[in-house]
Formats: structure tokens, sequence, C-alpha cells
């Protein structure tokens, strides 16, 4: 992992925010290439997902909503975990996460019985001082929307992008003019006050969503949801990433949200140990009738055909993008020897690799880099691309590998006279020579 995370910042993937003043805990800026990579994995999904299918459509809700949307979703009441503190450092745990670690299930406990089993079994801080009662902390960031701090009213930072599209359900089905089953997709950020986030950018404070709401009539449910847990298969094998890392948890009933019938999460073999990647999770009625009975509007669906009326069901697969992003940056790191060197390749999936494509000069002449630039500027029109005229070409090359380019392309002196150029393809090195004219279409083969 510490591989990783070093080859991430030196090269300019994902790096500390705010580094210049000491940094924020847990708070992480992508780079040049995470940019390239995030936005790659972003575009790929919309493209699945939404625009590919014709039972999907999405939105871009905002961020600050009405409060009583998180009261009607519970958030306001139950979203928190049971926080301790250490007595003299003040560092804050989360006290089931001790619990755990020593043997305690604390599932179902309540905050007495979470106290009595530190208690009982003498659980002291990971620095080895005396912890604070357990308390309940919400996860949810409050502040205040308003002109003046007198006139002004709390509302939440969103702990999840899945509200929106239950508040605007009616909205979106009536102007879309969709028939159920259909889904509501979204890609969004949002965020939760962790007691203890860590681990990279596995649990983070602010953080991406990728996910769909798909509306279901009540029979039809359990297919729905092997479809869903299917497709989110053949995306992470589309993503690149490392399938004999992935496996489905079954979530057992004490473990599922209250209104889940069947959770499954995807989890992933990280260096760290293996967690959640994503989940999968059947809903049931449970919102869209939550906020019909706060907000007093009708969440029903008219079938135009029989015309039955009834409150959707709905299947929910989440995709985390920043969760995305690591497991890809995991499955991608290699490590082989050639000849007396180490070479360091990150074998990004060609479709989703920051830079598909660098067009390098053999060396640093003026005609060479001519005609290299103007090659890089008409491909950049199809593909991510890269110029790089620094160092030997060998030099170059290992960077390209190191960042996960698929292809190198070299213009040579060679190329000045029979304007050929060589094409050098990342994980085998072969290399081929292709007509200058000819190589936006042999990329498009390749990627």
């Amino acid at each position: 992992m510490d591989k990783i995370v070093n080859l991430a910042k030196r090269r300019g993937f994902i790096f500390p925010g705010s580094e210049i003043y000491g940094g924020l805990a847990n708070s992480w800026d992508y780079g040049p290439l995470g940019a390239e990579l995030k936005r790659a994995v972003k575009e790929a999904w919309w493209q699945r997902f939404v625009q590919a299918r014709m039972d999907v459509v999405g939105i871009d809700a905002a961020i600050l909503m009405n409060p009583k949307v998180w009261e009607a979703s519970g958030h306001v009441e139950t979203f928190a975990d049971p926080l301790v503190e250490d007595k003299v450092t003040h560092e804050r745990w989360r006290a089931d996460h001790l619990l755990d670690k020593e043997g305690v299930d604390p599932t179902g406990m309540s905050m007495d019985e979470m106290a009595k089993a530190i208690s009982d079994k003498n659980i002291l801080s990971p620095a080895g001082n005396e912890l604070t009662a357990p308390r309940s902390f919400n996860l949810m960031f409050k502040t205040q929307q308003g002109v003046t701090e007198e006139s002004s009213s709390s509302v939440y930072l969103r702990p999840e992008t899945a509200q929106a599209m239950f508040v605007d359900f009616q909205t979106v089905q009536q102007t879309s003019r969709k028939r159920i089953p259909f889904g509501v997709a979204q890609i969004g950020k949002a965020f939760r006050n962790e007691i203890t986030p860590g681990n990279f950018t596995f649990r983070t404070r602010e953080f991406e969503q990728m996910e769909i709401e798909y509306f279901v009539p009540e029979a039809q449910w359990e297919k729905h949801f092997e479809d869903w847990l299917a497709a989110m298969r053949e995306w992470l094998e589309f993503c690149g990433v490392d399938m004999k890392k992935v496996h489905d948890l079954e979530v057992p009933e004490a473990d599922r949200a209250h209104y889940s019938s069947r959770t499954v999460d995807i989890e992933f073999d990280f260096p760290f140990g293996r967690s959640e990647l994503y989940g999968l999770a059947y809903r049931g009625d449970y919102d869209l009738k939550q906020h019909e009975k706060h907000s007093g509007q009708s969440m029903e669906y008219t079938d135009p055909i029989s015309g039955d009326k009834y409150i959707p069901h709905v299947v929910e697969p989440t995709f985390g993008v920043d969760r995305t992003i690591l497991a890809m940056l995991v499955s991608a790191y290699q490590e082989e020897k050639v000849g007396d060197d180490m070479r360091v390749v990150m074998a990004f999936a060609p479709k989703l690799a920051p830079y598909q494509v660098a067009v390098l000069p053999l060396q640093k002449k003026p005609e060479l880099v001519e005609v290299a630039r103007k090659l890089a500027g008409e491909l950049a029109a199809d593909f991510r691309c890269d110029f790089d005229e620094t160092q030997s070409i060998g030099k170059r090359y290992r960077r390209q590998d190191e960042i996960g380019t698929p292809f190198c392309i070299t213009v040579d002196f060679e190329s000045l006279e029979d304007g050929a150029v060589t094409i050098r393809e990342r994980d085998s090195m072969k290399q081929e020579r292709v007509s200058m004219g000819e190589v936006a279409d042999y990329l498009k083969k390749a990627i």
C-alpha cells in the first residue's frame, strides 16, 4: 500500500490536500493524472449505465436539500456511530470497531451495553489510555443557510446521493415518461463526518458516489436484484479490477438496514484487508413511503396499461468513485524484472488509462519536436494524449509505463523520410512501425 500511495503522490494521481498548510486530516486532492482517471471512470459509467440503457435516466441534484428530507429519511435521528474518546489524547474512535477487534460482536448493542462490554474487557484506546463512555455521534455535516446568523436556518451536507432520486421520483417519471421498471442515476459528492477515516482514499469525509435507484414492481425485485449484481461485476471487469480479489458478501439480517430485505456487499481484497467496494440493496418501498408521509405528496405510480396504482419498490446499486479508483490502482500496480532493471507498470485498461497514448520525439531536435507536436495535437482530439521530450527515450518509456500509458509513439529521424512512427505497446513492450496517417485508426482498434 505504501508503494501505491507514494507512486500516487510522486506521479500526480492523488496527494494530500492543503499540504503547504500542513494538510487537513484525510483530505486528498486528485492531481493531473488522477483527475483524468477519475473523469474517465465517471464518463464510462455514465455511458454504460445511463446513455446505453433505455430504462435509466440521469439527474444532477443539489447538495443542499430541505432539512425535512433528512428527517423523513431517518438520518437526523438515526444516522450515527458510537463514539468513545481517549481521556488523555482526546482522539476519537468508534466503540464498535474497538469491541470487534477484541472479539466482541457489537451488533445490536445499546450504548449502555457497549459501555459495559468495554469495562468488562478493560478495553483501552490504541494509545493505551482509558476511554470515555460511548455516545451517539451523528455523521452529518451541519451548516447554516441565510444572510445573517439570526435569520439563518440549519441545513446539512448530504450524506448520500440517494434521497434526491426519491424526492424527485414523480417529477423525473412524468417528464421522462419512463414506465416501470426504470432507474434514476446520479454521480455526485456526499459528506460524512467519519469518526475514524483512513486507509488512504478508502474512507474519507468527502467522497463521490455513482448510484442508481431502480424502481420496480414488488413482485419483480428478485430478478432485477440478480441482474444488477451481474452488471456490477461486469463493470468491475471492464475497469480492469482484479476479479480474484472480488467477493460477494450476503449481509446478515442483523447487519442490514431495517428497510432492507437483502443486501450484498461486493468486497475487495485491499492491501489493508478485505473491505466493502460496492453495495447492492433491496430497499423495498420504504423511502418513497417515508417521503409521501412527511411531504403529503403522492408517490404512487399509475401503470398506463392496467391502471394499477402502487408505490414502486427499489433496487439500489451503489458504486463508490474513490473506492473504484483505489481498487484500480491496487489491481494495476505491477513490478517486473527487465534485464537488470525493475520495471513498475500501472496496467490500466486502455479505455480508462489517464493517458491513452504518449507522443515522444526520439531526441529534442527541432525537426523531430515539430512533427511530434503536430501528431500529438491531432491525436488529442480523440484520445487522452501526452507529449514528452525530456530525458532519454528509455527513461520516458519507463515513466509512461509507471503512469499506465498503454501506447507510446516515437517520432525518429526515419519518420522525416518515410512518414512512419514506432508504436510501443506497454504490457508486451513490442514495437510496430505504422504510417502516421494510420496511427489514429490503429489506436481506435487497440483501445
